[in-house]
């Protein structure tokens, strides 16, 4: 794209050289060539519409599982506002918004005392993501409850069933150039003094054994079948490994940490590190769970 008469006009905001470090967790990264965040769902599809086919395009959810390298997106960075935000409670479920937190669905759904949905409290992202990667933590995972997604698509607004995503381990398949913008979760009732017990344990086994403070991301690779992927680091002796300012975490080593002044690169080179050691160590290749995007500056 050379100008913004590349774009659609749109009713939401639009930036050019909008800086993306600071909605991620990790502090770092370029700026996106353009930086949309669309008035509505009716302003999402104009966008996904009329924008060129050969236009890259990626979804900036709470930003918890991505690094963007220093080069920055050449292309269009989509991040969803308040109007995508909103949660609602029914007799059996929840209906929440592709902004909403995952762990405000959680809370909303303990407030009126539906269970099943506990999880998402261990989850530190927004519900887009989880849908569009089938996130998971402590036991359960987004297709475990999931009903129905709702999908902004070039061609209007599909309203789809768990089954039409193919989930598997940390992927889900979205039709093309599709963005996730709500989706309905379904619970049961159940005891309050549980539900707040339940949510409870899993606050405090996230704080005791993850760097929640710190300047990181998600889990950085997925789990291997059958095997833990922190194991396989640890046993590699790459806890506490630096690079430049990246350091993997000396509390939970399938984290990594920016730990001031880190660059997007030395993260991702710390991450090749860890994968080219745990392969010479174990055999085993890890994949990356944490989205990289961009070009390297």
């Amino acid at each position: 794209m050379k100008n913004a008469h590349a774009l659609p006009l749109l009713r939401g905001r639009v930036q050019a050289g909008a800086a993306l470090a600071p909605f991620t967790w990790f502090r770092v990264g370029g700026p996106a060539e353009w930086l949309v965040r669309p008035a509505d769902a009716e302003d999402l599809v104009a966008l996904l519409a009329g924008l060129d086919a050969a236009t890259p395009l990626t979804i900036l959810g709470a930003a918890s599982n991505l690094i963007i390298r220093d080069g920055g997106f050449r292309g269009v960075v989509l991040r969803l506002g308040g109007a995508f935000g909103k949660v609602a409670v029914e007799a059996d479920g929840v209906i929440a918004g592709a902004a909403s937190l995952d762990a405000t669905v959680a809370e909303h759904a303990a407030a009126a005392g539906l269970t099943g949905l506990e999880f998402l409290s261990g989850i530190p992202g927004s519900i887009g993501g989880a849908v569009a990667m089938n996130a998971g933590a402590y036991g359960r995972e987004v297709t475990d409850t999931l009903d129905w997604a709702e999908i902004a698509t070039p061609a209007g607004i599909q309203r789809l069933p768990a089954s039409a995503f193919a989930f598997s381990y940390r992927h889900a398949t979205l039709p093309p150039r599709g963005v996730v913008i709500r989706a309905r979760f379904n619970a049961q009732p159940g005891a309050a003094s549980t539900i707040a017990a339940r949510m409870t344990e899993i606050r405090v086994a996230r704080e005791a054994t993850q760097p929640t403070r710190a300047r990181t991301g998600g889990s950085t690779f997925k789990n291997p079948p059958g095997q833990k992927a922190w194991e396989l680091i640890d046993a590699a002796g790459c806890r506490g490994l630096t690079l430049g300012a990246a350091q993997v975490s000396e509390k939970h080593c399938n984290f990594l940490l920016n730990t001031g002044g880190a660059t997007a690169a030395e993260l991702e080179a710390l991450g090749e590190q860890v994968r080219a050691r745990v392969l010479a160590q174990s055999g085993v290749t890890l994949e990356w769970e944490i989205k990289r995007i961009g070009d390297v500056a």
